[in-house]
């Protein structure tokens, strides 16, 4: 058996600090912030498709025929709602041909566990790339269901997340679940508060992007 692979990447570039510094201003209103992080999405897809499989092809320019790549197969793009819907214009600008799925995901505010409530996913995830959308990755429950649902409904590992940010707590309690991905992320913050909220963070991502929301009993 092959042994998990876990990394993280983090995405040092002056383009990504200015949006992630306009998504952390709590001055800054849900139009701006849904600009923002639908920039900053694109440019953490960018780095996440980094090592997409491609394969040899032609095309004729204008005066000759040319050597070009394209890509061996078209990924899976998985937004956890509601937050992650911010991410998914970003990344569709990039890969127009994905394939998306949706998951979502409430918190239970006293234990902090995810309530599964939404799972539409493509008929067909084996062997293709994943890329899963998820702004904050916290405390890891909400990823680490996402991607053992993933898994279960036939994904083929290693399964990509890409989140806004990123909690130490959360980035530790992936790495022991010893499953196989790597997240891209534009920071690392300092630490959970004590109602799992990442610090310094820029607050609750959903709320942001659409105004507060209440759960229907």
């Amino acid at each position: 058996m092959t042994e998990a692979k876990f990394s993280v990447t983090v995405v040092d570039h002056p383009l990504v600090a200015e949006r992630l510094a306009k998504l952390r201003d709590k001055a800054t209103p849900s139009s701006g912030f849904r600009q923002a992080l639908a920039e900053l999405g694109e440019m953490l897809v960018y780095e996440a498709t980094r090592s997409l499989p491609t394969v040899d092809t032609t095309v004729e320019t204008p005066l000759a025929t040319a050597s070009a790549r394209a890509l061996a197969g078209q990924p899976v793009l998985v937004p956890v709602l509601r937050a992650g819907l911010g991410l998914l214009d970003g990344a569709l600008r990039l890969l127009p041909d994905a394939d998306a799925g949706f998951i979502g995901l409430a918190r239970d505010e006293q234990t902090f566990a995810p309530i599964p409530y939404v799972s539409k996913l493509p008929e067909i995830m084996s062997n293709r790339p994943i890329i899963v959308l998820d702004p904050m990755l916290a405390t890891g429950g909400s990823l680490e269901y996402t991607v053992r649902m993933l898994i279960e409904r036939g994904a083929t590992p290693p399964i990509v997340a890409v989140c806004v940010l990123a909690a130490p707590e959360g980035i530790e309690h992936m790495r022991s679940t010893r499953l196989d991905m790597h997240i891209v992320t534009a920071s690392i913050d300092s630490h959970l508060n004590e109602k799992a909220f990442i610090v310094p963070g820029l607050g609750d991502a959903g709320d942001r992007q659409f105004g507060p929301a209440t759960t229907a009993n």
